[in-house]
């Protein structure tokens, strides 16, 4: 959800400093919000001009490659394309939020395509950040007392490799804090799209080459599933429906439309 607030953000962001910039501003704007990046293309369409005095907008398409969020996280390609945009600027200007929903007039419906290799995938997992954020998920997915449990241990060394027919497999070690021994463990799965939402299948674990028995995989195969599909986990105003996946090993493409609404209060 985070990445996807950040999405929404850059496209707030076009419009919050002015209420009518032109397509280099609208750039630079964006390129403000991030780390770096490498190419960056922005294009607003609006006729006639002064509707964007009004926030309102016909349509935004901003395309790049090499989008740098923090300095080890990177999104090889993105496109987002809107529909027609109608915002309260006075609003959008006085909010102190990365992302106010309540300057919306109407809802935000926008299309977007990312696509994300291995290597830069690779490079995110060493970060501490992303290594703090999957021990967080391992608890979020773990009852109490496994909780207390995971406590205990360190991730050490993940990394993702992409395989053929929508395949992944994550290599990771785990070491219990102050023992020197280390448990190796092979995860693999097939990423699948059912009726808009992404979900596991076909889970396998094995630890120290050694099998995790069924009913574990089962569980936990359920519980990632449940924290994947967003609309159940985060009671929020953004909608996310996936459109396509595409997983090779050289690349995974996904495409979305996601639809940002207005509070019931503000909305017309």
């Amino acid at each position: 959800m985070e990445i996807l607030s950040i999405l929404l953000s850059l496209i707030l962001t076009i419009i919050s400093p002015v209420g009518f910039i032109a397509d280099s501003a609208a750039e630079k704007a964006i390129r403000n919000q991030l780390e770096s990046v490498e190419q960056l293309q922005v294009r607003i369409d609006n006729t006639p001009s002064f509707q964007l005095i009004q926030g309102k907008v016909d349509r935004i398409r901003i395309a790049g490659r090499g989008l740098y969020l923090k300095q080890d996280i990177r999104i090889d390609t993105l496109e987002i394309e809107t529909d027609p945009l109608n915002i309260d600027i006075q609003k959008l200007r006085q909010s102190r939020q990365n992302l106010d929903l309540s300057a919306l007039k109407s809802p935000l419906n926008a299309g977007i395509r990312i696509v994300l290799t291995p290597e830069d995938i690779n490079r995110a997992l060493q970060s501490p950040q992303i290594t703090n954020r999957l021990k967080n998920l391992t608890t979020s997915i773990a009852d109490l007392a496994q909780t207390e449990q995971i406590q205990r241990y360190e991730i050490l060394n993940p990394r993702l490799e992409f395989l053929e027919n929508n395949r992944l497999k994550l290599l990771v070690e785990i070491q219990e804090k102050g023992y020197p021994e280390r448990l190796n463990l092979d995860i693999e799965t097939a990423l699948t799209l059912n009726q808009g939402k992404l979900q596991l299948t076909d889970l396998s674990i094995l630890a120290n080459n050694e099998p995790a028995p069924p009913r574990l995989v089962n569980t936990l195969t359920q519980r990632i599933n449940s924290r994947l599909d967003i609309q159940n986990i985060q009671n929020t105003q953004i909608l996310l429906r996936f459109l396509k996946l595409n997983l090779t090993p050289e690349q995974l493409e996904i495409a979305a439309f996601v639809q940002a609404k207005p509070n019931p209060q503000t909305g017309n």
